[in-house]
């Protein structure tokens, strides 16, 4: 099973996670459990070459490890070693590396959003109405310190692990996907 998060110290670490296809195999791992290359070369309709390749580099990296496996001797399955990744923001910013990195992540974050949105107004009219009641989007413009937003973060995710723990096992949980930001607005100072 994995282990909770994998902080990330280093832009050149960071950037192992710019591929969109090492990113996508990551996600898989994470939600689907262990997989080998060819299951993901499937999953994603590439070659298992390309996602041996990636495999390697997320594992260089220590998103992912090998795990034994119990059917052919030569099939490698592959786990992800955390269950997210986090990074500093100020560590990141001191290399061009790192900048570069982690704004292709957060715009990735962003896509996914948008993919979300995109999904659910597809499908609200196929799902029950306590979850389309219950699905939504909102922003806030408030003003904070740097370590409000902190403690807010702190808090948040507390509070996911404490909800998370609650529903494990319930019926009626299902997979939601949530994404959260909090940037400063240049040039606004109250």
């Amino acid at each position: 099973m994995s282990q909770g998060d994998k902080v990330v110290r280093e832009g050149e670490e960071l950037k192992a996670l710019t591929h969109p296809l090492r990113l996508r195999m990551l996600g898989a791992l994470r939600e689907h459990g262990p997989a080998t290359a060819t299951e993901l070369a499937r999953r994603f309709e590439t070659d298992t070459g390309a996602t041996s390749y990636h495999l390697r580099k997320l594992a260089q990296y220590g998103f992912v490890e090998e795990v034994a496996s119990s059917g052919h001797p030569r099939a490698r399955r592959w786990r992800a070693v955390h269950v997210t990744t986090s990074w500093n923001n100020s560590e990141m910013a001191a290399t061009s590396a790192g900048r570069t990195a982690a704004g292709w992540l957060r715009r990735q974050q962003a896509e996914i959003l948008v993919s979300n949105v995109d999904s659910f107004e597809q499908n609200q009219t196929t799902l029950p109405a306590e979850w389309v009641d219950a699905a939504g989007i909102g922003d806030l413009l408030v003003d904070l310190t740097p370590a409000s937003v902190e403690e807010l973060w702190q808090r948040f995710y507390s509070h996911v692990d404490e909800l998370k723990a609650r529903d494990a096992g319930n019926a009626d949980a299902a997979k939601v996907s949530i994404v959260v930001s909090a940037f400063p607005q240049a040039g606004e100072r109250s």
